[in-house]
């Protein structure tokens, strides 16, 4: 029992066969890792439009020796994370930030093959609950309120950005009264409307005088 440090083991952990297990079974547990906390410090991935990158983090919570004494944890690499994103090219694409506080899981088995194949493999290694066997798996801590996001609420759904939305697609359908409340909105190719197809950039005025000629909207 020598190389145990001082603290951990007490009177009671050596008195009868039943104490001695269960403090062995405790040293053990103590080496797994399920979950934490961890801080962002690093992300490969910055809101593009690119693959799922990693993120290097920090677990939060400290490491304690019997004699109470603290020292932080180191930061893992290439630790992979979550994202909203199918094989079939759907997404979300909300990558994490430095500075992100969040929880992190630790597989039971080394993940390290399927991470690289994309595919069933056997475990890498014999490690279990291993801190090299992470995934961050989103934001827990935020530190401030959002200045760009998408609301849901009694009121209806709400998309707020600081600089543009932009919406891209071969085709856009809008149903419902569309009120525009403030700004401008500019058009650069044409508009047209009711069943006629009448084009906001090519339709006539008929001032209604045969001798009159018809003129198309003034730029």
């Amino acid at each position: 029992m020598s190389n145990i440090a001082p603290g951990l083991l007490s009177p009671f952990s050596v008195w009868g066969q039943f104490n001695k297990l269960q403090f062995v079974i405790e040293q053990q547990t103590l080496k797994m890792q399920t979950a934490t906390l961890v801080k962002v410090v690093s992300c490969t991935n910055a809101g593009g439009v690119s693959p799922i990158g990693t993120v290097n983090i920090q677990p939060l919570v400290n490491q304690v020796d019997a004699a109470g004494n603290s020292t932080p944890h180191g930061t893992i690499s290439n630790v992979p994370y979550l994202r909203m994103q199918s094989s079939g090219g759907n997404g979300i694409i909300l990558d994490p930030a430095p500075g992100d506080i969040g929880f992190c899981l630790f597989a039971s088995r080394d993940i390290s093959k399927v991470i690289s194949t994309r595919a069933q493999a056997n475990p890498g290694s014999d490690r279990y609950y291993s801190f090299s066997d992470a995934m961050y798996i989103g934001l827990g801590l935020s530190q401030a309120p959002p200045t760009q996001y998408i609301q849901f609420s009694p009121a209806g759904v709400s998309i707020l950005s600081p600089t543009a939305i932009t919406l891209q697609a071969p085709l856009i359908n809008l149903q419902g009264a569309v009120n525009q409340t403030d700004g401008t909105m500019t058009i650069e190719t044409d508009v047209l409307a009711g069943d006629s197809a009448i084009s906001l950039v090519s339709h006539i005025h008929d001032y209604g005088s045969p001798a009159e000629p018809t003129t198309p909207p003034i730029p």
